[in-house]
């Protein structure tokens, strides 16, 4: 990929997307495109076209998508089919019309079957039943799968799916109504000790277990496999994970201990656990050169540092940093 070459990272405001502007920035891509959601409606087929007709980006990385957690997945199942389907669909077949030379499509790990054998690995895709509180976002972006897949089939495209695993870091969402596990213990930890609350309920038993990547580690991986040089398999598939995991009570006990919280964690059973296990196989990954970086207590500590210097949509706005 040539330094100049013109880059087009949908999604760059997002927590991936903006990992993947500032490596590219830092490795010396000069030649970067984005659109805010206002400037391009990505899911408004014509105004898609438009634009790659006018810029006519080389490579994509499709990093625009609608995500959230448990409530968020349960709450608004209708909109994360939908508007994740639109905008892959929109972008994935522009980018063939306008014959971009390379496309990256990030997928989720929860295309998976709950209870797939672990670590996953990626031949167990559509292998048994998903996990009910997601399953509309995860069969949008299976669906996606397939298309990247059916473009490189019939038009001999290279566009190349991957699937991250958990994912964390600046830029996160920290809405406590939408955010993923670890944004929203961070978020949680965080006002209890503002708050000088004596306890911290959390979702759940506590007991499933979770493997999470910082995301400037996602954004590198990104960008070696765009680069990398790619064999002809149409249906190439890749996992992008730690390779590790944790319980999700020893990961509140890490970030409690790092945001200075010293009260008590209660976890509500009432709430769904989700699946169980998750960690992915990463073998083919590091086969192609690729390891994460970062530790995770790091990766936490960087988070933390940059939530608490940066203005959020719940704070009055005229706090300052």
């Amino acid at each position: 990929m040539n330094k100049n070459a013109r880059i087009y990272v949908a999604g760059h405001r997002g927590l991936v997307g903006s990992a993947i502007v500032r490596k590219l920035k830092a490795e010396g891509y000069s030649h970067l495109i984005t659109r805010t959601h206002a400037e391009l409606d990505l899911t408004n087929q014509k105004a898609v076209e438009q634009f790659f007709n006018n810029e006519k980006p080389e490579y994509v990385f499709l990093a625009a998508a609608k995500v959230g957690g448990i409530m968020a997945n349960q709450t608004y199942p209708a909109e994360f089919i939908h508007q994740n389907l639109m905008i892959q669909t929109n972008v994935i077949h522009s980018s063939y019309v306008h014959g971009v030379k390379k496309l990256l499509f990030l997928g989720s790990s929860c295309i998976y079957p709950k209870m797939a054998s672990q670590p996953i690995k990626e031949e167990y895709l559509m292998t048994g039943p998903l996990e009910p509180t997601n399953s509309a976002y995860a069969v949008a972006k299976i669906a996606g799968i397939e298309m990247c897949w059916a473009y490189n089939k019939q038009y001999g495209t290279r566009y190349i799916p991957i699937m991250p695993t958990n994912l964390y870091g600046p830029n996160d969402n920290f809405d406590l109504e939408t955010s993923h596990v670890l944004p929203a213990l961070i978020r949680k930890f965080h006002e209890a000790k503002k708050t000088k609350a004596k306890s911290v309920t959390i979702w759940g038993t506590g007991t499933p277990k979770r493997e999470f990547l910082y995301v400037d580690d996602m954004a590198d991986a990104c960008i070696h496999l765009l680069t990398s040089t790619m064999n002809t398999n149409t249906e190439i598939l890749f996992n992008i994970g730690a390779g590790t995991d944790i319980s999700i009570e020893e990961l509140a006990q890490i970030v409690g201990s790092i945001v200075g919280y010293s009260g008590t964690i209660v976890y509500d059973h009432s709430k769904p656990d989700g699946t169980p296990l998750k960690r992915l196989d990463v073998s083919k990954t590091e086969k192609i050169g690729w390891k994460p970086k970062t530790p995770l207590a790091e990766g936490i500590r960087r988070t933390y540092t940059w939530f608490k210097t940066s203005r959020h949509p719940w704070e009055p706005q005229d706090k300052q940093p």
